[in-house]
């Protein structure tokens, strides 16, 4: 039998004697490294488990539930243990083990969620929303600008678990970042849950920046001299974009301010302070999408005006030349009537002068629709 299918045996997993009879269990079978996720008996989504106690990383021996185990022995301490899009079956021995509710396992599975926070019992999750500017080199109405993905953290009193789903979003640079810091580490799973969090708005605000830039080509392809012709396209995908980059970032705010105001065990007073702090940044993000919507909302009618305009000069240059087509063709007209006794019919210098009428009204149009700009 696996060690998955070990795990899901499991009752009671918050007590001692539970994680023993895992370990009993588990004793059947050769013992497997976690700290390589390539052999993790729990399967290949395992990208990392390690242990910290008073801010250091302590190594990991044996497998996850001997990690567990110690971990709880000593009631110092905990284990951060970090997936990327694991399927049920592989979450099945986790969830058992660290006691996690169905339903946060199920949206951490299945993914697409909404920014929240829930508390079930002693444990809390929380959803956040990552994204990625897409780097390209020209902006085209099919240029993908934004990418999203999400993490799901479940943090409980010895234990933070990190389901990452999406292309980018990795948390190993930040672990680094962490454990060069071990002051805050040694203030437990909330400190990661802060710093995750932190992580999160901070590449809003790196996204926002680059999303300004295309913003401000658009805008000046808008304005220049043949911005009549620039593609409208462009436009509303930047406003599709955005509003990809506004679904991650709005429904944050909620969440946030829980976590920096509600009570909460596995959160202490100490972190909400720097959860505040996070909130600022993510109100400054915030108020950047909502300005970037209004100046694309501008941008996209003063384009429609510029086409107006353009239209409406062709229409004049159109309407002027045939003000002055019309003057020989009504000329033309009178005198291709067969009628014998016509004015000036037989004159010899009738045609001459008929010739002479038409180029006079012809240029005297022309210079009249110059000067007050219709040619």
């Amino acid at each position: 039998m696996s060690m998955a299918g070990n795990l899901r045996k499991v009752t009671g997993l918050g007590r001692v004697g539970g994680l023993r009879k895992v370990a009993r269990l588990a004793r059947r079978r050769p013992r497997v490294d976690l700290s390589h996720h390539a052999r993790s008996p729990l399967g290949s989504s395992v990208v990392k488990c390690v242990t910290y106690q008073d801010g250091a990383r302590v190594p990991v021996a044996g497998d996850l539930v001997d990690t567990v185990e110690r971990v709880r022995k000593k009631e110092d301490g905990f284990v951060w243990l970090g997936l990327h899009e694991p399927t049920n079956d592989e979450f099945a021995g986790i969830a058992e083990l660290f006691d996690l509710h169905p339903l946060a396992v199920e949206d951490a599975v299945e993914a697409h969620q909404r920014p929240k926070v829930e508390r079930y019992g002693e444990t809390l999750f929380a959803v956040f929303k990552t994204v990625c500017y897409v780097e390209h080199e020209t902006l085209t109405a099919t240029s993908e600008v934004v990418d999203t993905g999400e993490i799901m953290v479940f943090v409980g009193a010895d234990f933070v678990i990190t389901v990452r789903h999406g292309r980018h979003g990795s948390l190993g640079p930040l672990r680094e970042e962490l454990e060069s810091n071990p002051r805050q580490l040694a203030k437990g799973p909330a400190a990661v849950l802060h710093a995750i969090a932190d992580h999160v708005v901070d590449d809003y605000l790196s996204v926002t920046d680059s999303v300004q830039a295309d913003i401000d080509q658009v805008e000046t392809d808008v304005f220049a001299e043949n911005g009549a012709r620039a593609d409208p396209g462009r436009i509303y995908q930047l406003k599709r974009e955005l509003l990809e980059l506004k679904r991650a970032v709005v429904p944050l705010s909620r969440p946030l301010e829980e976590l920096a105001t509600r009570p909460m065990r596995v959160v202490g007073p100490e972190i909400q302070a720097y959860f505040r702090d996070v909130s600022d940044h993510l109100l400054r993000a915030k108020e950047q999408i909502a300005s970037f919507d209004e100046l694309l909302n501008s941008i996209l009618q003063a384009h429609l005006a510029q086409v107006t305009v353009a239209q409406n000069e062709d229409m004049r240059k159109i309407t002027a030349w045939a003000a002055v087509i019309a003057v020989p063709t009504m000329v033309c007209g009178v005198y291709g009537m067969n009628f014998d006794h016509m004015p000036e019919l037989h004159w010899r210098f009738g045609y001459p002068l008929v010739i002479g009428v038409i180029s006079v009204a012809c240029l005297a149009l022309y210079r009249g629709f110059r000067r007050n700009g219709w040619l």
